[in-house]
């Protein structure tokens, strides 16, 4: 994009659409746990059906409610669908998606597992970890 003679703008994208439910089941999945999902709307919650992974072990079990809906973060005009079209990156530059949606999935899910770990770390030798995740 940079050596490119004038500038332009370009949407970089898969081109694959996922929901959100289903890139949660990706993510789970890289962690050892398969979900289960309960009810509709803003009342639909997922739950570990099972939990088999050295990740969640002690910390997590089947029954558990692990994913909820939450209203704050509805678009104020909400879109019925987002899709990134690749095309004109592949047009004027030859670029192609190299990462698929699995692989993105278990990209985030292994880099927050990494953070975890060492947020883990520094607390048990006593220091402060500042809370950055949304209760």
């Amino acid at each position: 994009m940079m050596q490119q003679d004038a500038p332009d703008d370009f949407v970089i994208a898969t081109g694959v659409q996922v929901t959100v439910r289903e890139f949660l089941v990706l993510a789970a999945k890289e962690l050892g746990i398969i979900l289960r999902w309960e009810g509709k709307g803003v009342d639909e919650v997922g739950i570990i059906a099972n939990a088999s992974s050295q990740f969640v072990k002690g910390a997590l079990s089947s029954g558990q409610v692990i994913v909820r809906v939450d209203p704050r973060y509805f678009r104020p005009t909400e879109v019925a669908t987002l899709l990134g079209d690749p095309t004109k990156a592949r047009e004027k530059l030859g670029w192609f998606p190299k990462t698929t949606v699995d692989e993105l999935a278990r990209e985030m899910v292994l880099s927050d597992l990494e953070i975890a770990k060492r947020d883990a770390l520094v607390k048990t030798h006593g220091y402060k970890v500042f809370d950055s995740y949304e209760w």
